[in-house]
């Protein structure tokens, strides 16, 4: 393990104000997408839409890594340069999507555990030949008055530290993911307190697997109410929670902490992000991950159309720099218009 290029490869992720653009949609997942806009999802239509993002003239100022899923790391520009390749040449660090979903948690209804660690070691060997530099993994933790259970959450953390030692042992920084869906109806401290088990059980199995922290980049969600929530909290008190939980449980040899959006739009994800940064005393860099709320307005703007392709990174472009204010704390509302 080169700990020197594994902090270097987390800070040029997250550092100098910049995030990372979530482009690792599985081939069914973007299929639904595509469908909202009646496209059809072929491999043609999506390597098409992977580069209105990473072609976006500029883009490098705000973006420092892209997460990629695994037939969009083997494809290539128009003019046949390999995306890895392509996005190493701006200064944008190529990352790859290597868990294989979330799966029925056998024993524990409604509960899941993210598969993919077998043959792990050797997908990452070839996924670093290709170009990439970081890894993501995504644990899916389920909330309501009783979920999750404490055996969900040591399942997923276990795998989550496994994956990541593996990712060191060869180079690559893992992101890791815990997300702590905001589905459902539960308030912002029911969050709150689940999201602080959730990291304080996570860390202690990095530490049980000898990852170094210095080299990873963590993605979590946001202390907030849930999606359903009869009374959901501000965006200042979302802020507020959100800071104390990390305080309380992130260690600050961590170099990143890349929130991911979690179903939240555009608009909101960017205000909190902001409302964190303004709040200063922060021991690591505050910074994105975000998918839909990077992708939605480019997404409908651009239809399928190759008529609508430059107002699409228009669209990218201007998502990528009000989140990178906001990564700076100079976000403001007016700014949307």
């Amino acid at each position: 393990m080169n700990l020197d290029a594994l902090k270097a490869t987390a800070m040029t992720m997250v550092g100098d104000g910049k995030g990372i653009l979530a482009a690792d949609e599985s081939t069914p997942t973007i299929g639904k997408r595509f469908e909202t806009i009646n496209t059809e999802s072929t491999e043609e239509s999506r390597r098409r839409y992977r580069e209105m993002f990473f072609t976006s003239e500029g883009a490098n100022n705000y973006i420092g890594g892209v997460i990629l899923f695994d037939e969009t790391l083997r494809q290539s520009t128009s003019d046949g340069m390999p995306f890895p390749k392509f996005l190493d040449d701006l200064g944008i660090v190529p990352g790859i999507k290597v868990d294989t979903g979330a799966k029925p948690l056998a024993g524990h209804n409604g509960e899941t555990v993210t598969e993919g660690l077998d043959g792990l070691r050797d997908r990452l060997a070839e996924y670093y030949s290709l170009g990439a530099r970081f890894a993501k993994w995504r644990a899916v933790i389920n909330i309501d008055d009783v979920l999750p259970s404490d055996f969900c959450i040591k399942a997923n953390a276990h795998a989550l530290a496994r994956y990541s030692a593996l990712c060191q042992e060869q180079n690559i920084v893992p992101i890791v993911e815990p997300e702590v869906l905001m589905d459902g109806g539960h308030s912002i401290e029911r969050c709150e307190e689940v999201t602080n088990k959730v990291l304080k059980t996570v860390f202690k199995e990095l530490q049980e697997h000898a990852v170094n922290l210095e080299g990873i980049v963590l993605k979590p969600n946001m202390i907030i109410s849930g999606a359903k929530a009869n009374n959901r909290a501000n965006s200042n008190t979302v802020a507020e929670a959100t800071i104390r939980c990390l305080k309380e449980n992130v260690p600050e040899s961590v170099p990143g902490i890349a929130f991911l959006s979690g179903g939240q739009s555009s608009e909101e994800a960017t205000e909190h992000l902001d409302l964190m940064n303004k709040m200063g005393d922060i021991p690591w860099e505050l910074s994105f991950s975000y998918g839909r709320a990077l992708q939605a307005s480019p997404l409908n703007i651009w239809s399928g159309s190759e008529d609508n392709f430059s107002a699409g990174q228009q669209a990218f472009l201007k998502r990528a720099k009000l989140n990178s204010l906001a990564h700076a704390g100079e976000y403001q509302k007016e700014m949307e218009d």
